[in-house]
């Protein structure tokens, strides 16, 4: 866990977390991933946050768990099993239509009234820092006649778009049973930034 310039080596002080926090397993706090941690419910995340927030208070907090953030290496924090985007920036979608439909047509009439989201390829989400490969696909070989086809070769029209990416947790839900929107934001395990790229002219032809 991050805590300013320093990360706290659960680990090292699992038995106080394990006593003070019910549900908690040692394999929430040992685990390479926090895939175990997110499963439980919210109320030991929560629990586990507010312990740790009290700990710190305390005069008695072990510094030997506390280590120099300069000196950690990042890991990715969980196993990514599914990705959806959600395309909620107005001004994004509008951006996007134009690029692809024209001003008349930029923003479909459904995105005002529906949550557009689409299925996103997991195994592409990396670290900051990750050197990143430019895509490679068909592109359309002259703009103006559709009909000449396709060349292949590197994506000339990278998009970068600044998002919002939320970790969901919390335990499963059986098929087609939904989660609402009252009991949404218990889902919510973490929030981080997110750099989406995307290949539009891949994308468009």
């Amino acid at each position: 866990v991050a805590i300013g310039d320093y990360v706290i080596h659960l680990a090292s002080i699992s038995d106080v977390l394990l006593a003070a926090v019910e549900g908690l397993t040692s394999t929430d706090l040992t685990s390479p991933s926090l895939n175990s941690l997110m499963s439980k419910p919210s109320k030991v995340w929560k629990s586990l946050r507010s312990t740790l927030t009290n700990l710190l208070l305390t005069p008695t907090f072990p510094t030997t768990s506390l280590i120099p953030l300069t000196t950690v290496t990042m890991h990715m924090p969980c196993q990514i099993g599914d990705y959806t985007d959600f395309y909620s920036s107005r001004e994004h979608a509008t951006n996007v239509g134009i690029m692809f439909r024209g001003v008349d047509n930029a923003l479909q009439p459904n995105w005002l009234h529906l949550p557009v989201g689409y299925h996103g390829r997991a195994s592409s989400v990396y670290l900051s820092g990750t050197d990143v490969v430019r895509p490679r696909g068909q592109l359309q070989k002259d703009k103006a006649d559709p009909k000449q086809g396709s060349v292949y070769g590197g994506c000339k029209l990278m998009d970068f778009e600044l998002e919002m990416a939320f970790f969901v947790g919390g335990e499963g839900s059986g098929p087609a049973e939904p989660i609402s929107m009252e009991d949404a934001e218990d889902r919510i395990f973490g929030i981080v930034l997110m750099n989406d790229w995307s290949a539009r002219d891949i994308q468009k032809w």
